[in-house]
């Protein structure tokens, strides 16, 4: 097998599922965003989305707080240290795939 396709299967699989990638990659370039928010930008369905959230917050990539506005809950959502790194390392895994060249400098 190539190296470019044994880096494939080590990518992070928690990361690398589309759904979860688009939520780590929309969490990676905001401080927090609400449930709404990555509803919207996502087009997931509110329990497609919140399985997804969930097995990023399993995986300890995602910290979620709940709060109340009034009587109104409101979630909202921020990448952990250990979920930024993960991300980091999986956009120069995936760097390392499709631009083999460039990785080895």
């Amino acid at each position: 097998m190539s190296e470019p396709l044994r880096n494939l299967s080590d990518l992070d699989r928690v990361i690398h599922e589309p759904a979860r990638l688009l939520l780590v990659a929309l969490l990676s370039s905001v401080e927090s965003a609400d449930f709404l928010f990555l509803l919207k930008e996502s087009g997931l369905t509110k329990g497609n989305l919140s399985v997804h959230l969930s097995r990023l917050e399993e995986a300890g990539y995602l910290r979620v707080e709940k709060t109340f506005r009034g009587k109104i809950p409101h979630t909202e959502f921020r990448l952990t240290p250990k979920g930024r790194s993960a991300f980091d390392q999986y956009r120069k895994d995936i760097g390392s795939i499709v631009n083999p060249k460039k990785a080895r400098g």
